[in-house]
């Protein structure tokens, strides 16, 4: 990194006084927030629906969630992307009536992501939809309480505490859910072959993370 760029680096608020400034009311620090968090949280968002554009909407509708709820005890700065991941998750079991309880608020605003042109590469978008589709046939038979916490892990790419904190569920009860989402997903890979790779490689992922210290 060159000089120039570690002082503008430096010069760069840290979320810690971006989300103070949030809660305090400032949409302008807000919004540096959405920017550096939005791409995450649309991931996360696509992996639950398999629908890009579903996945953002709900992102943009996951951020004004979070503007409406910046007050909250849970919404402080140590746990940020945790609770905009909990917030994703509540929103897209929802995803109908979350977006039509925000439709004249999305209306009026950009697209939620700017990841260059959306009809570029369309082909290899639907594919990787249906494959998403495939991992979620599988995915959605999980008991609801272990989709979340696998799904946190998994594809918010967050650890057992972190999951626990987006959920609201102690620590202990994050961890015997995540083994019991792996045995179950498991068993189900045994009898569905369209999933079984991509769905083992995120698992291989979480226990690698789960394995170590952060």
């Amino acid at each position: 990194m060159s000089v120039v760029e570690e002082e503008t680096t430096a010069r760069e608020p840290s979320d810690e006084q971006l989300w103070s400034r949030a809660r305090r009311g400032d949409p302008s620090a807000f919004g540096d927030l959405f920017t550096r968090h939005a791409h995450t949280v649309y991931t996360f968002c696509f992996r639950l629906t398999a629908n890009w554009n579903t996945a953002e909407d709900l992102t943009t509708v996951v951020f004004l969630e979070a503007w409406r709820r910046r007050g909250e005890p849970e919404a402080n700065v140590a746990t940020l992307v945790p609770w905009l991941l909990g917030i994703a998750s509540q929103v897209a079991r929802h995803s109908t009536r979350a977006v039509r309880r925000h439709r004249k608020l999305l209306a009026k605003l950009p697209p939620a992501v700017v990841d260059g042109d959306p009809t570029a590469n369309a082909a290899a978008r639907a594919e990787t939809e249906q494959q998403m589709k495939q991992i979620l046939r599988v995915f959605r038979r999980l008991p609801q309480r272990e989709q979340e916490v696998l799904a946190l892990c998994v594809w918010g790419e967050r650890t057992t505490a972190e999951a626990a904190i987006a959920l609201g569920i102690p620590v202990g009860t994050a961890r015997s859910r995540l083994a019991r989402a792996h045995e179950h997903l498991r068993r189900l890979m045994e009898a569905s072959t369209p999933a079984r790779a991509a769905a083992g490689a995120g698992l291989a992922a979480a226990r690698a993370r789960e394995a170590t210290p952060r």
